[in-house]
């Protein structure tokens, strides 16, 4: 695959949504920063492509100067956020927890206090694919063979390893981007690629341009016993046609996805970004499909980070009573 083609669909989407705006970019607010940075994820994974188009959008209608930072995903976005070394970044919530509660492996213990989320994103489900002529059609029979599963850091790196745990099936993981992946797979280096993003997934659309694929899922007895292992898994669908080599709907789990900000972003500048991405969707869709989740009333798909003052202020504006549990101690009211 040429990673290339990765690159110019980013930029052809962040253009889509400038293009689509009817008024010049809008003057900064002087007390803004100049610059500010947000963390995606690896080419061929959806934040990669979502994260230009947020920022672009964002751009163009408050005028800041929002640039992109490629990361190794979720659990990278966080330590960066967590740290001031980006304003925004995207994470699963799933990841987020881990981080919040200093219990995955990767947070070695340490609680990641300074984030807080800002808008909901999409959902996040758990897909396969390999390529027909292997003859692999199920999650079973990946025990024993190589599965490519995207960046270490990234949420489908640190998860699938503990679904195939609780699975009780031996594969041999494999790490890199999911433009890598799917390279890979075509190559014969790995015989499987599960990955997890919103879909339409770029790697796998790029996939089944040039070759046979066969798309697969969890038996429900699988999905059962994820669930039983890793509650904060929810459940989910990949409807058929998502992939023109998908011929039926795809039962599966998913994490939803949220934007993040370090808790010293100003509050109006949130407010700001928050406004601008929730009135402008159909923008948004323009730019990527899985934008179609984002939207005000999926909120509350969040449960445990607290959000942003500014969040807090525009939700407020739109008749929605945030939770004690949610609103972080800066909170001024």
């Amino acid at each position: 695959m040429k990673i290339a083609k990765l690159f110019a669909a980013a930029i052809a989407a962040a253009g889509l949504v400038c293009a689509t705006g009817a008024h010049a970019q809008a003057k900064p607010n002087p007390k803004w920063p100049a610059n500010l940075t947000l963390g995606t994820a690896s080419v061929g994974g959806t934040y990669f492509v979502y994260g230009q188009v947020w920022a672009s959008l964002v751009n163009e209608k408050i005028g800041t100067n929002i640039s992109t930072q490629q990361t190794q995903g979720p659990n990278q976005n966080i330590i960066l956020a967590d740290s001031k070394q980006i304003d925004f970044g995207m994470t699963t919530m799933g990841v987020a927890l881990q981080a919040w509660e200093g219990k995955g492996d990767w947070t070695k213990g340490q609680k990641f206090s300074n984030i807080r989320a800002i808008f909901p994103m999409y959902d996040t489900p758990f897909h396969f694919v390999a390529l027909e002529k292997s003859g692999i059609k199920t999650v079973k029979e990946l025990a024993g063979k190589r599965s490519g599963v995207g960046p270490r850091a990234g949420t489908c790196g640190t998860y699938f390893p503990l679904m195939f745990k609780a699975l009780g099936i031996d594969t041999t993981i494999r790490n890199g981007q999911a433009s890598d992946m799917s390279a890979n797979l075509q190559d014969g280096l790995i015989d499987a690629f599960p990955f997890c993003a919103g879909v339409p997934i770029a790697a796998y659309s790029e996939l089944e341009t040039t070759n046979k694929v066969r798309f697969f899922t969890f038996t429900d007895d699988e999905l059962k016993r994820i669930k039983a292992a890793l509650p904060e898994l929810s459940d989910s669908v990949i409807p058929k046609g998502t992939y023109k080599q998908q011929t039926e709907d795809h039962k599966t789990v998913g994490l939803y996805n949220f934007a993040i900000a370090n808790k010293d972003v100003s509050d109006d500048l949130v407010y700001a970004v928050v406004k601008a991405v929730l009135e402008n969707n159909a923008q948004m869709v323009k730019g990527h499909a899985a934008a179609k989740e984002t939207l005000l009333q999926n909120w509350n798909r969040n449960g445990f980070l607290p959000f942003h003052p500014g969040a807090i202020r525009y939700f407020r504006e739109k008749g929605i009573t945030v939770p004690k549990h949610l609103i972080p101690p800066e909170y001024k009211g």
